[in-house]
């Protein structure tokens, strides 16, 4: 069985997907309920770990279970900070994660998706 978390989005694709033992939160982008974007890259960061920290939740799953994430970030100089930061929301045992540069969709500095045991 699989249930769609969040609400239908107007693309096709689901913010994520839960099944019986797995939770798949897709890359998730730091926007606002407004829409608005916040400018710098920590206030982004904390946001995208914060909305992935909701789905999985919402799915049965914590940030204690994820085992895998895929960063994307554009700009390889926020590296450390992005390091720093993920390191408070995964400070023991942390996932396997991919970190790679990109030109992402939309204007913002950070995207992360993230897959969890239930």
């Amino acid at each position: 069985m699989r249930r769609v978390l969040g609400e239908k989005l107007p693309v096709p694709l689901s913010s994520a997907i839960q099944t019986e033992t797995m939770v798949f939160v897709s890359g998730q982008v730091p926007t606002l309920d407004d829409g608005s974007i916040p400018s710098d890259f920590e206030a982004q960061t904390r946001l995208v770990l914060d909305k992935v920290k909701a789905f999985l939740e919402a799915g049965g799953s914590s940030l204690d279970k994820v085992v895998k994430t895929t960063v994307f970030l554009t700009n390889v100089e926020d590296f450390d900070a992005l390091n720093r930061i993920y390191g408070e929301y995964f400070s023991e045992n942390p996932p396997a994660r991919s970190c790679i540069r990109s030109d992402l969709m939309v204007d913002v500095k950070v995207e992360i998706e993230a897959m969890a045991l239930r």
